[in-house]
């Protein structure tokens, strides 16, 4: 069932990384009850099979606005370990349901909120999507080509920054809770963790080792050994060959002799525009899978550029049981993986309110 086998997290349905939390919580063998307000749906048809991130989670309907279904969330809550919502700031305390009460009724209570920019400061309550928060980070500006910034999908701040966090901020309290500390509120903010992740380039910047101007340095497509390519069919392919021994492997690939002078002072950011050119041109010559084949021997820190199509069927991916299929829908396993508590996705995303009367028989609510 997964290390966290015995563990209840209450999930306030919302968009994103909260979900995303829950799945990653649920993947892990935690008894996630989602509460849905009533007439939500999923999807523009009210089809959840698409709805990954609700796989292994239960569904509650619930109008906290109601003084008969307050009752129930608290019964329910009497019941949990952890509780998190993506509201913006203000809206679970004006519900009756804010971290003081929830912590009042039930002390050794987790309250996770996830927001975008945090529950304070002046931008708290300003609505923003992932592109925005990563924006304030400073990290969206260094992300592209010299001339225009690249869109990150919404990896960064809202799955990594945020979801991620959450996580790891309630396992984290929850370990604390049952080293007998208090309950606890953990404000996870998009913007904090991403912030966080950046960590890194923070420190290169300040030494010196990374410019302002983008496609310039090392890990953001100026340095030609850490690039993508275009094959001959039009496909992709990714090196990431810094260490020396590492880029002799990518340069026997490319039928350079290692010995070449052209190459030798490979780390001199002067020359990575001329060899990028090179680069180009000989990767232009064959097709991506003659490419992966002329690599499949070498240590050149190489792969195929895959789709979310494709990823599915490489056999690395198919060797690790990386993916597998729930209700049809062909989606990432649970990660990371444990050796003595498994894990696996063990049902299908529920159907909006689908264990109402299952969750209320549980708390010993008569249902009808």
């Amino acid at each position: 069932m997964g290390p966290l086998e015995g563990i209840r997290v209450i999930e306030m349905a919302g968009l994103g990384p909260g979900p995303y939390c829950g799945m990653l919580l649920a993947d892990m063998g935690a008894d996630v009850i989602r509460i849905d307000r009533p007439g939500s749906s999923w999807g523009p048809h009210g089809e959840t099979r698409g709805d990954v991130m609700g796989r292994g989670k239960r569904s509650i309907q619930l109008d906290l606005r109601k003084p008969e279904d307050k009752e129930i969330f608290w019964k329910l809550l009497a019941t949990a370990d952890a509780l998190f919502e993506g509201m913006r700031p203000g809206v679970m305390e004006r519900l009756g349901a804010g971290p003081d009460e929830c912590l009042r009724r039930r002390p050794g209570l987790v309250y996770g909120r996830m927001t975008g920019w945090g529950q304070t400061g002046p931008m708290a309550k300003a609505a923003g999507h992932d592109i925005n928060y990563v924006a304030l980070t400073g990290a969206l500006a260094h992300m592209g080509t010299p001339e225009t910034p690249m869109i990150p999908l919404n990896f960064l701040a809202d799955f990594g920054g945020g979801g991620l966090f959450l996580a790891m901020g309630i396992l984290a309290a929850l370990l604390k809770v049952r080293a007998g500390g208090p309950g606890q509120v953990v404000d996870a903010a998009m913007v904090d963790g991403a912030t966080s992740m950046a960590a890194m380039f923070f420190g290169m910047s300040a030494t010196g080792r990374w410019t302002q101007k983008r496609g310039e340095n090392l890990l953001d497509g100026g340095a030609h050994f850490y690039n993508v390519y275009k094959t001959k069919d039009d496909h992709w392919v990714t090196v990431g060959a810094i260490e020396p021994q590492f880029y002799a492997d990518l340069l026997k690939g490319l039928g350079i002799s290692p010995d070449d002078p052209k190459y030798a002072s490979y780390m001199d950011p002067s020359e990575w525009p001329s060899l990028k050119t090179d680069f180009a041109a000989r990767f232009a010559t064959r097709t991506r899978d003659e490419w992966t084949a002329i690599f499949a021997p070498l240590d050149a820190c190489y792969a195929p550029l895959l789709t979310w199509l494709e990823a599915p069927h490489h056999p690395h991916n198919v060797a690790r049981e990386m993916f597998v299929e729930v209700a049809g829908v062909t989606q990432p396993a649970p990660a990371p993986r444990f050796g003595a508590t498994p894990t696996s996705v063990r049902t299908a995303p529920p159907e909006i309110g689908q264990h109402t009367k299952e969750l209320l028989q549980e708390l010993g609510i008569p249902t009808t």
